[in-house]
């Protein structure tokens, strides 16, 4: 077959390992038919786009297994973007600005604050003065965690949330955290609570399908622009799946997409949720999307005392000396749900910001492979902090670390960390060496908009100097754990796309794979490992077609 496009004197990168030597890639109907290093003359045809490569650097596209890209392209697109870092009066600039060209009584939304601010936004005051940005108009503000909210006293009125002690659901009422003396929401509203505002703002209109729709093509554009070819959504809704649904019908589907359909849902405020968005999402495949997996929650995150650990958080007012966080689910009820959805052929990604609630991840895995199912996915998702006896399970049970947001480096997170856990704790994040040596599988993903961006270069500048890639934070965190930029580049191809399922089609270039690769300014190789972030991705290729290219 002749080529449509033919790379010649390319230093490649595959997806396991740096070639020796420059080589040639053919490309035909989407695919890569053959990667050589001697000439491949005799695939030039009349039509032939030839590329003389000169010895530039190619690899194929990066797999990003855990972003929320609808959420995040939503944010953008239709939302209050605060500043990285914003403190409390920045935020409340931010939104008086946004409320003077928000008609009266229309809601604001937006974020994210930092999880470093909740005690501070956790008071009358802190509410009064959201109150006088806000002019009167519902606010909700999500945390950088996505887990948490703030919202002004307009919104807690319309979301049924008032100054008596309980609220419509029961549920959802510890969480709404309240002034010690008068017994008033302060407007902080943790992990369920959040849902409360989240389904006044739905019922009062919401986002329309036109606008989820582009908000999906505007995340997976940005996640183009940084060399992203195949990522997993890591909770979606019916209207995420309808949304890339209806992308890849109209050839507006630039990459290939495994969603995981959310099963509970402490903190989006997705409505249906479990078996019956499952029963919902066969309809919404289609050929680069794939809702193949579920989405469990198992805990919540450490910084609000929702995760779930193996020994007591640091001692404080509210929690004691003993507190040490509990399951979402309990552990018989979530082997069961397991269990359900592994019989329908389903891959289970599950949240886990604590080491009690990956243990008993593995705990209930060792059962499912003890029944001889040795075939379902099962992702750790986060997993930042491992009891050290888990480590080898991960490989023991065929369960893939999937790493995310990207914290494996000094920053906001890990200081946030190092206030709620102790020491011996807080200092072992992302045990990413020890899980490589001990032969599990490891994928990355940015968990954006957690991550202010998906930019993988970020992560990988992370994973091989432990550094922060900002140059905000000094020192390295855990450097022990450190990574080679082979192992770190192997992560987000190759393991990326096995982990999703997709091992077959895309992460390698090699005969018969998805034309999916990105060129770069230099070769990772070659560049200080200091200067990793600084990567720029020239163009993004998905099926044999430019997606996004750098004009100069």
């Amino acid at each position: 077959m002749q080529a449509d496009v033919l790379f010649e004197r390319a230093t490649l990168f595959d997806g396991h390992e740096l070639l020796p030597s420059p080589v040639s890639i053919a490309i035909a109907g989407g695919l890569i038919t053959a990667v050589s290093e001697e000439s491949l003359e005799h695939l030039v045809g009349p039509h032939t786009q030839r590329r003389d490569m000169r010895g530039a650097f190619v690899m194929p596209g990066l797999v990003d297994v855990h972003n929320h890209h609808a959420i995040a392209g939503r944010a953008e697109l239709f939302e209050l973007s605060l500043p990285v870092g914003a403190s409390r009066d920045e935020i409340l600039m931010a939104v008086a600005a946004h409320a003077a060209n928000t008609p009266e009584g229309g809601w604001i939304t937006g974020g994210p604050w930092g999880t470093n601010l909740l005690a501070e936004l956790n008071s009358l005051e802190s509410l009064a003065l959201l109150d006088e940005a806000a002019q009167g108009r519902p606010v909700v503000l999500i945390e950088d965690s996505r887990h948490n909210r703030w919202a002004s006293s307009e919104a807690l009125r319309r979301a049924g949330i008032d100054n008596a002690s309980g609220s419509a659901d029961a549920s959802a009422d510890t969480g709404v955290l309240r002034d010690r003396e008068t017994q008033r929401p302060t407007g902080v509203l943790l992990e369920r609570a959040g849902l409360l505002v989240e389904h006044a703002l739905a019922a009062q209109g919401g986002f329309s399908e036109t606008q989820h729709r582009a908000s999906a093509k505007h995340g997976v554009a940005v996640l183009n622009s940084f060399g992203v070819t195949t990522f997993q959504d890591a909770a979606a809704s019916r209207d995420i799946l309808a949304a890339l649904k209806q992308l890849d019908d109209s050839d507006e589907l630039n990459a290939w997409v495994v969603s995981s359909i959310t099963m509970n849902d402490d903190i989006f405020g997705f409505s249906p949720v479990g078996q019956a968005l499952i029963d919902l999402a066969e309809p919404y495949r289609s050929r680069h999307h794939r809702p193949d997996f579920v989405k469990v929650f198992l805990d919540g995150v450490p910084p609000a005392r929702t995760a779930a650990f193996l020994e007591p958080y640091l001692p404080d007012d509210e929690h004691g000396h003993d507190f040490a966080g509990a399951l979402l689910i309990p552990q018989a009820e979530f082997g069961a749900l397991v269990e359900s959805v592994a019989g329908q052929g389903l891959g289970v990604k599950v949240h886990c910001a604590g080491d009690a609630s990956a243990r008993a991840v593995l705990d209930t895995v060792e059962r499912l492979r003890s029944s001889g199912d040795h075939t379902t996915r099962v992702h750790i998702a986060h997993g930042q902090i491992l009891a050290e006896s888990d480590i080898p399970r991960l490989a023991e049970l065929d369960v893939t670390a999937d790493m995310s947001p990207f914290v494996w480096f000094p920053g906001v997170i890990p200081t946030a960390l190092t206030q709620v856990l102790p020491a011996e704790v807080a200092s072992r994040v992302q045990p990413t060496r020890d899980l490589l040596e001990q032969g599990a599988l490891l994928a990355m993903g940015s968990d954006w908009p957690v991550s202010p961006t998906p930019n993988p270069w970020v992560g990988i500048h992370g994973l091989v100097t432990r550094a922060d890639p900002f140059r905000q934070a000094p020192g390295t965190l855990w450097p022990e754990q450190a990574l080679s930029v082979g192992e770190a580049l192997r992560i987000c191809t190759a393991n990326g796309a096995e982990a999703m399922g997709l091992g077959g089609v895309t992460g390698r270039i090699a005969e018969g794979y998805s034309a999916d690769l990105i060129l770069l300014d230099a070769s990772p190789f070659d560049r200080d490992p200091h200067t990793l972030v600084d990567t720029r991705v020239l163009e993004t290729w998905f099926e044999g077609r430019v997606v996004h290219r750098v004009n100069d």
